[in-house]
């Protein structure tokens, strides 16, 4: 028994209490009462069972040989312990999400720069209200106009009225 006890992970509440919206606060509590409760009562059994006293029991029934019976038939009984499949997939997406947690760390380092040196750029360059619109072009050059495109913008051609 301590041997599983041991192999199971203990939960963060906290953490785990952090990430809950409001509305399911309610779930949550009951989720937290109902694992204290499985908690609890498994510390409170013993590492191993009982031994049965098979002696008391030969002196007690009647029948003779039906203890002797019982007794083989309760060594000979095994009861298979699920085997823990979970664990090893958990393992990989554990992995798995803190690989893509890593790149999208340096995919963020790479988009702050970029913002930075955009920051930068309108921090030094000249007030709007004092641009002229060469300035503006030279500071944003996708305002510029196209002239081939668009050559009597803001004005419709007389061919389009």
């Amino acid at each position: 028994m301590a041997g599983r006890r041991t192999a199971i992970k203990a939960i963060d509440w906290l953490a785990f209490a952090e990430r809950v919206p409001p509305n399911q606060r309610a779930m949550f509590n009951n989720l937290k009462t109902c694992s204290d409760a499985i908690s609890a009562r498994l510390a409170s059994l013993p590492e191993k069972p009982a031994p049965i006293d098979w002696s008391y029991y030969r002196k007690t029934v009647a029948k003779a040989g039906m203890v002797d019976e019982f007794e083989k038939k309760f060594a000979a009984l095994s009861i298979p312990e699920p085997v823990d499949t979970q664990t090893s997939k958990i393992s990989v997406q554990e992995q798995e999400a803190n690989q893509s947690a890593a790149a999208y760390l340096e995919a963020s380092k790479v988009r702050i720069a970029h913002y930075e040196k955009e920051l930068d750029k309108l921090k030094n360059m000249i007030p709007f209200d004092q641009m002229t619109t060469d300035d503006l072009n030279q500071a944003f050059p996708e305002t510029k106009l196209d002239k081939e495109k668009y050559p009597y913008w803001p004005h419709k051609p007389i061919a389009e009225l």
